[in-house]
């Protein structure tokens, strides 16, 4: 079997953590610290096997930083739409996706997915053509959030965008030019948020199929922001704006003063 390289710290742990299939984890000789322990630990609760290498040997199966720790695991496959949306469903959350419309950028890929995941994104879609897919390098982009928000693969953006709005779902896309902002605009409720690539933005298909559009005000010479940074501030307004919807707590009641 062909195994996926997850390296790094933290996105292995991750792997171990969240169940993906873990054929072998590999460490850089010399290393030992309090992180790389919990590595170690980690992967003996799960029966998993390790080895130490010499770090080039790292070097040669993952050309970026890998903090001398690596797993190989079972390619993680693709989730659907449907898949997506129960994970919504069996948390009784209202569905909130992240589409990307072509970024090809693995890094970008990767910090969307950090941001989703810890925004509550219950899923991103991506298409097969004109963008990244999952690499060791996407995994380690995103911290570890790769093994928890499914990625959903779609032959056409379009379509899934469609049946998305056939099940109720609100498709906004981010523009550059148009739209109101972000917190002007109700990002509640079932919705999936598009983002385009840096230099193209939006594909002209996909902003037709948005419900509405949504611009992120800039005071500066940059006429936009990294695809990630947008998705961070437009994530994390619907986490505001849910935040300032939910009931509010009613204080408790001060205890009674102790009599003397």
């Amino acid at each position: 079997m062909q195994w996926d390289v997850v390296a790094g710290i933290h996105p292995v742990l991750e792997a171990l953590r969240a169940g993906r299939e873990v054929h072998r984890v590999l460490l850089a000789k010399g290393r030992e610290d309090d992180r790389v322990r919990e590595v170690l630990a980690a992967a003996r609760a799960r029966g998993v096997g390790i080895e130490r290498r010499p770090k080039a040997q790292l070097d040669e199966l993952y050309g970026g930083q890998h903090q001398g720790v690596i797993a190989l695991v079972k390619p993680q496959g693709y989730s659907t739409l449907e898949d997506a949306l129960g994970f919504a469903r069996q948390r009784g959350h209202d569905p909130f996706l992240l589409a990307l419309d072509h970024v090809e950028d693995p890094h970008n890929l990767g910090a969307v997915l950090r941001t989703g995941e810890a925004a509550g994104c219950h899923g991103v879609i991506i298409p097969e053509r004109g963008s990244a897919a999952l690499t060791a390098s996407v995994h380690k982009a995103s911290a570890g959030a790769s093994q928890r928000v499914p990625v959903v693969l779609v032959t056409n953006l379009a379509n899934a965008l469609r049946e998305l709005k056939r099940q109720g779902v609100w498709v906004g896309g981010a523009a550059q030019q148009e739209g109101k902002a972000p917190w002007d605009t109700k990002l509640t409720g079932p919705l999936c948020l598009v983002l385009g690539s840096e230099g193209e933005g939006l594909g002209r298909l996909t902003q037709e199929l948005c419900d509405f559009t949504v611009r992120i005000p800039m005071t500066g010479e940059i006429a936009s922001l990294n695809v990630s940074a947008a998705a961070a501030v437009l994530c994390f307004e619907r986490v505001r704006q849910r935040a300032q919807a939910a009931p509010k707590a009613k204080p408790a009641k001060p205890a009674k003063p102790k009599q003397a």
